[in-house]
């Protein structure tokens, strides 16, 4: 399977998570896949004439394109024309490019929150006019019309995060490489479901704190950080505490509160990340997965039966009260 792999308008960061794929490594993974990179900016060794040269053939439909994937958003401005990015030394613009190569593409992959939905390049007042491929913000419609299949009947495949884990990528391409991927495998804006359909909440080493709602109110204390710190890991979609960056890391692992990095406009949430935003004391966002009233009459029971263990542990940035063991039955 061909792949071809642009880097628009953002930082990069999607490929440098992509290099930490582990067990196997990137490049293991995709030749035991029959997996092949045409072409990436940052990591093929193919410069300038011999780039531009395959780039050329590859629109032109003489080198077969299976994949393309765009990393970043696309910039549009200075009125539409595109020229707030060029591709270096081609004499064109990426939204030249990226129109030119799309009809060429059996899939189109987005990876990223830059290149599906905008992202934080997109964000503020867009000076460069920046859109996702195939959504602008949670808009359908970005520089690809909502109403875009490729040959096989799917969207732009979204796969979202900043960044995203590097399983979500090698998986997608694994799955369009094997010819099992729907559009049932999609969820609403076209993110796969096997990463889609679990939340940030589930697998958090703090789920402890959260089911008795003993909260963090310093990002350097071990407790739930939903109440006082803005984590909505139990709204975000995303299996980032189930299987962490190299085995041990996640937002929230590491004491930072999720910020939902999956989700269309997540650059803008309207009040500082580590702050929750509240009506009367109660926070705006709650679970998305069970009734508002049910998760309040929960929650005032949770904090009424919360252990010491737990009230005090939530504040501090250690453990300071170990668990008792229970007394031996017999």
């Amino acid at each position: 399977m061909n792949v071809l792999w642009l880097q628009a308008s953002g930082c990069g960061g999607c490929t440098m998570s992509l290099l930490c794929a582990e067990s196997p490594t990137l490049f293991d993974l995709f030749e035991g896949a029959g997996i092949r990179f045409l072409w990436h900016p940052s990591l093929s060794e193919a410069t300038g004439a011999e780039a531009r040269a395959l780039l050329e053939a590859v629109a032109a439909g003489d080198i077969p394109l299976d994949v393309l994937c765009v990393e970043g958003a696309i910039a549009r401005g200075p009125k539409g024309t595109g020229r707030f990015q060029m591709l270096s030394g081609t004499g064109r613009s990426m939204l030249d490019w990226v129109g030119r190569l799309v009809p060429r593409a059996r899939h189109v992959v987005a990876v990223g929150s830059c290149a599906a939905f905008g992202g934080v390049t997109s964000a503020g007042g867009n000076p460069s006019d920046a859109a996702g491929l195939q959504y602008e913000g949670a808009h359908p419609g970005g520089i690809l019309p909502p109403e875009f299949r490729d040959p096989t009947g799917l969207p732009v495949v979204n796969v979202a995060g900043c960044p995203t884990h590097p399983d979500w990528v090698t998986e997608t391409l694994m799955l369009l490489a094997a010819g099992a991927m729907g559009p049932e495998d999609l969820d609403a804006l076209a993110r796969p479901r096997f990463y889609a359909e679990h939340l940030v909440h589930h697998g958090c080493p703090r789920n402890e704190f959260y089911e008795y709602k003993a909260s963090a109110t310093a990002l350097c204390e071990m407790g739930c950080m939903m109440e006082h710190l803005g984590c909505v890991g139990t709204q975000a979609v995303g299996d980032c505490n189930i299987r962490p960056w190299n085995g041990q890391g996640s937002c929230t692992r590491a004491g930072y509160p999720c910020i939902s990095c999956t989700a269309p406009e997540f650059e803008e949430p309207r009040h500082a990340f580590t702050e929750t935003p509240k009506v009367a004391g109660i926070p705006v966002g709650l679970p998305s997965d069970m009734p508002k009233a049910w998760f309040m009459a929960l929650a005032s029971l949770s904090k009424a039966a919360t252990p010491e263990r737990l009230a005090k542990n939530a504040t501090a940035d250690r453990i300071e009260v170990l668990p008792r063991p229970g007394k031996p039955r017999g």
